[in-house]
């Protein structure tokens, strides 16, 4: 069993995990098991707030979805936190004073995850797949160690990203002008100094 197993398979209820109090970093409930996702290190941190920033900002003030940092997504018999989920506002549930409910109980409509060193590409991979066979659009895996984007659209093979090459969001979302070379610039946050 992986360091980051908690249980062995079969062990806990889906109904018995939701119960558990959170974790940090948070645990994932996936075919049974429950797995601990890794501390973020600051490129993968520094690339979530980022990506998260450009899209509500993009997408908010019209009321057209919002991104979410570590949210919990219950959908299927899996549990996930996605690095960053997000929603069309039509599948946001709020309340009478326009919060958002806490309690996400449905596939995020795009799932974003960023490996992290030592991180299983696979097991990203799959909890993206996951999420796509249950009504996810699309889904990205930002990998900041070769500077591509992996997409996964429901229903189509996925294809990979690099350089200037115009990233896909969801098909009724405004252009984001969001590409692999945007996406690891923002990486770099000193100024270079003249000569």
């Amino acid at each position: 069993m992986s360091p980051a197993a908690r249980t062995s398979p079969g062990t806990l209820s889906l109904e018995d995990f939701l119960r558990q109090p959170e974790t940090i970093p948070a645990s994932e409930y996936i075919n049974g098991r429950v797995l601990q996702k890794p501390m973020p290190k600051s490129r993968h941190s520094r690339l979530q707030l980022k990506l998260a920033q450009k899209i509500s900002d993009t997408l908010e003030a019209a009321e057209l979805g919002a991104a979410f940092p570590e949210l919990r997504c219950t959908f299927g018999a899996h549990s996930i936190v996605p690095d960053i989920a997000v929603l069309r506002w039509d599948n946001l549930a709020f309340d009478e004073s326009g919060i958002p409910l806490d309690d996400v109980k449905i596939a995020p409509d795009w799932a974003i995850e960023i490996l992290s060193p030592g991180q299983s590409a696979n097991r990203m991979m799959g909890n993206i797949l996951y999420a796509v066979e249950h009504g996810c659009e699309l889904g990205w895996l930002v990998d900041p160690d070769d500077e591509s984007v992996l997409v996964f659209h429901a229903g189509r093979s996925p294809l990979l990203f690099e350089g200037e090459a115009p990233l896909p969001v969801l098909s009724d979302f405004p252009e984001m002008e969001l590409s692999a070379a945007t996406i690891f610039g923002w990486l770099s946050m000193k100024k270079r100094q003249n000569g």
